[in-house]
């Protein structure tokens, strides 16, 4: 197996649609988003060159572009989307836990949300079969 690190997006928090309820379909409202990349960060340990390494800006600007665009209704597919945006966004990436919160959207509660795990090889196997 391939020695594998973790890259991480902490506390990202856009604003977006997500929800069933009338008001969360029309009032955009924070969504955070905690990301962790598995991938094999020896090479750009030695060389220290960009080229080598993930590069977690362009994951999280694709992240924010749909967060801020999609609308789904569920938290679940927003993360899986988000998900595949990672694969998506740098072959590198071997697989992702992600989060999707939705802060206050239950009365008592600081947060309610979703966490996801996923490897390329079954992502990215499932979008080629759509």
């Amino acid at each position: 197996m391939n020695h594998l690190d973790r890259i991480f997006i902490k506390d990202l928090m856009v604003r977006g649609i997500v929800g069933i309820k009338p008001d969360e379909r029309a009032n955009r409202q924070d969504i955070l988003v905690n990301a962790t990349f598995w991938a094999d960060t020896r090479a750009p340990g030695a060389s220290d060159a960009i080229e080598d390494t993930v590069n977690y800006r362009s994951a999280a600007k694709a992240m924010i572009a749909h967060i801020e665009t999609a609308k789904p209704n569920l938290v679940e597919k927003l993360a899986a989307d988000l998900v595949y945006l990672c694969f998506e966004s740098d072959p590198r990436i071997e697989a992702v836990e992600l989060s999707v919160e939705k802060p206050g959207a239950v009365r008592f509660s600081r947060s309610v949300g979703l966490t996801i795990y996923r490897t390329r090889a079954e992502v990215m196997g499932e979008r080629g079969k759509e």
